[in-house]
């Protein structure tokens, strides 16, 4: 784990090169979930007994990237601990005995290489990625945003990061919305990709985007997902856009830009699990999802829930289990 630093890569921008880095914006408020993130990140809230913040690093790793930085705000240094060494604690787990704990404290700290840079003022996303420049160079990057990740099992980066090195421009991923509620997420239009590239997945060619358009005048169902992989001219992009949406500078502007200017954009469809922790009832959701899933605590679970709900009525409650067991594929209990 390091302080930011400037680290360009030393290849030269092909654009062909596969995006070995990753950049986490992290340095909002995260007003919706005040008072509770006044003084712990919403990036660190547990999902079960692993904070949101580590499933998304998972998910950068499990793509084959090993250096992620954070762009963090102030009060947000318990983030980076978080990834760091307790020699303390895990002295204690082992003198216990407790391997199983002790390979759950180490294991934030054997993900990657953890990198940070502070963001002084939250000014959009935009302005966010913007600080990753010294750091990332001029060589393709992923971005992962710090309030939603997919399900392992489900993987959808390696897909993008293989994409983008084929085509050397912006690859986006999206996912379908119903149609009254594409006020709430950015749009794209968009056209059938290029026969080659459709081996990678369900790949379409973006062709323009807007944000939280109403249902009548939506191009599209397809939202953006927080994962996007770069290339390293969008820094230059983000230094020519001008404030846009609630004086912000953002990235979908810059990309916009880039599009206009020739550089292919292109997205893939997301068919699998994508859990949302950006708003109190979506992180509700994914805790109650995984803990259902969960091999340890799963059974038990899944029956207080049904019964909680239910009021004790033994025929709804056995309906619902038999729902969770068909929805997750797990065993009867």
């Amino acid at each position: 784990m390091s302080e930011h630093s400037a680290n360009p890569s030393a290849a030269p921008a092909t654009g062909r090169s596969r995006a070995v880095k990753a950049v986490i914006p992290a340095a909002g408020l995260a007003t919706r979930f005040l008072p509770a993130t006044k003084a712990v990140p919403k990036e660190l809230l547990p999902v079960v007994d692993r904070p949101v913040l580590q499933y998304i690093v998972e998910e950068a790793t499990q793509a084959g990237i090993g250096d992620v930085l954070l762009i963090t705000g102030r009060g947000k240094t318990s983030m980076v601990d978080h990834f760091d060494r307790r020699p303390d604690l895990e002295a204690r787990l082992e003198e216990k005995g407790d391997a199983e704990r002790l390979a759950a404290v180490r294991r934030p700290s054997e993900l990657a290489e953890i990198y940070t840079c502070r963001q002084p003022e939250q000014l959009g996303l935009g302005h966010a990625v913007g600080y990753a420049e010294s750091h990332v160079g001029d060589q393709p990057f992923a971005v992962l945003l710090g309030d939603e990740f997919v399900k392992p099992s489900e993987p959808l980066l390696p897909a993008m990061l293989e994409l983008q090195a084929r085509t050397g421009g912006i690859v986006l991923a999206f996912f379908e919305v119903d149609p009254a509620e594409t006020k709430r997420y950015g749009i794209a239009s968009v056209e059938p990709a290029e026969p080659e590239l459709t081996d990678v997945g369900e790949v379409v060619k973006v062709t323009g985007m807007v944000e939280k358009p109403k249902p009548e005048d939506a191009p599209s169902n397809l939202a953006v997902l927080g994962r996007y992989v770069l290339p390293g001219r969008i820094f230059d992009a983000i230094r020519r856009t001008e404030p846009g949406s609630g004086g912000e500078i953002q990235l979908t502007d810059a990309m916009e830009l880039l599009r206009t200017e020739g550089v292919p954009v292109h997205a893939i469809v997301y068919r699998g699990t994508r859990y949302d922790t950006g708003m109190p009832l979506g992180y509700l959701q994914t805790v109650v999802q995984l803990a259902c899933e969960r091999d340890d605590l799963g059974t038990e679970f899944r029956k207080w829930l049904a019964e909680f709900v239910n009021n004790g009525d033994e025929t709804v409650t056995e309906a619902i289990l038999n729902g969770m067991r068909e929805a997750s594929g797990g065993p009867n209990t």
